[in-house]
């Protein structure tokens, strides 16, 4: 993903509400799970970490893209911001 397509991303995200909460118990399965089916219906997922999740956001991030084959386009602060483009229900159209 180029610096150009993050930044497009970005200020998409900005109007987004998060959706997701990362909490206490930190990243189970079933979270992984249900940002994976989530990526079925939109593109771009926000999730926030609450403040009892001892891990770090960045961390958290790196490990949702991983296991959810999307990509990171933002951390800050404890929002998480993650794109994966759809097959199906492609919406948004990245810059070149």
């Amino acid at each position: 993903m180029t610096s150009k397509q993050r930044a497009y991303l970005k200020g998409l995200a900005m109007n987004l509400e998060s959706i997701f909460q990362v909490g206490k118990s930190s990243l189970t399965p079933e979270f992984t799970e249900n940002i994976s089916e989530c990526f079925n219906k939109r593109e771009l997922v926000k999730i926030s970490v609450l403040k009892n999740c001892m891990d770090d956001p960045r961390e958290i991030a790196e490990m949702l893209a991983e296991r959810t084959h999307s990509e990171v386009v933002q951390v800050i602060g404890k929002k998480i911001v993650l794109y994966k483009e759809s097959k199906d229900h492609k919406k948004i159209e990245l810059p070149k």
